[in-house]
């Protein structure tokens, strides 16, 4: 009897399970390719080296996996009722992780600093506390556009922390309001951001960027490049 309960348990525990950290599935999140389901962290982390499901090996997406995953609220509130103490011990060891390593990006913290990674249009579409949490994600990398002598450039520059995740919906606009944040800059300051040389307008979205400026110009690089400046007074 008790060799057949630890058989059931076994089994069971397959479900609830990550395959690539063998724990318990912490924010489950499925490839909706496969329906294969992995920690968030475990298979983000997985992504950012392969477009491969590390499961069953199909490939997820040509260029931009991370479009194809979708966190599990169900799964995961049922995982936190058939373990016990597992949320509280998820909640102690994420607390405790910012408390001992204060980690800092241009002077915010923690959890402060996680909300900054682009809270999308929290002002501008009035649901203050979604920040898009379900969209699509992306990833990219905002560089420093350097041109010689030019006006502003000694006051702008490079992030500490280029690399980004956030959802599709995001405009140029909220990039440009992120950017004078972490870069301390008057939240009036100018800034110009572009892809693949082209400057953007303020209304455009990732997806759109990515879909009609980065991929059909033959870009198949991961994450997508967009590059900022002083804004360049034409006139």
């Amino acid at each position: 009897m008790a060799t057949h309960r630890k058989h059931l348990v076994r089994e069971f525990n397959r479900y609830i399970t990550c395959s690539i950290c063998r724990g318990y599935l912490i924010k489950p999140t499925a490839v909706t390719e496969c329906l294969h389901t992995f920690c968030k962290s475990c298979i983000v982390q997985h992504f950012e080296e392969s477009n491969e499901c590390p499961e069953c090996g199909i490939q997820v997406h040509e260029t931009n996996p991370l479009e194809m995953l979708r966190l599990d609220k169900t799964l995961e509130e049922i995982i936190f009722k058939l373990v016990p103490g597992l949320r509280e011990k998820e909640e102690q060891q994420e607390s405790d992780f910012w408390r001992k390593n204060k980690i800092k990006s241009n002077g915010e913290d923690g959890p402060r600093a996680k909300k900054a990674r682009l809270s999308d249009e929290e002002d501008d579409d009035g649901k203050g506390g979604d920040y898009h949490r379900s969209d699509p994600q992306i990833a990219i990398c905002l560089d420093c556009l350097r041109n010689n002598g030019q006006s502003g450039e000694s006051i702008v520059k490079g992030l500490m922390k280029k690399f980004i995740r956030c959802s599709t919906r995001v405009t140029v606009g909220t990039i440009k309001k992120f950017l004078c944040v972490k870069l301390k800059l008057p939240s009036s300051y100018e800034l110009d951001v572009l892809c693949n040389g082209e400057i953007m307008g303020k209304d455009h979205t990732l997806e759109f960027i990515y879909r009609t400026r980065w991929r059909l110009q033959g870009d198949s690089a991961y994450p997508m490049v967009l590059e900022y400046r002083p804004r360049i007074d034409f006139g």
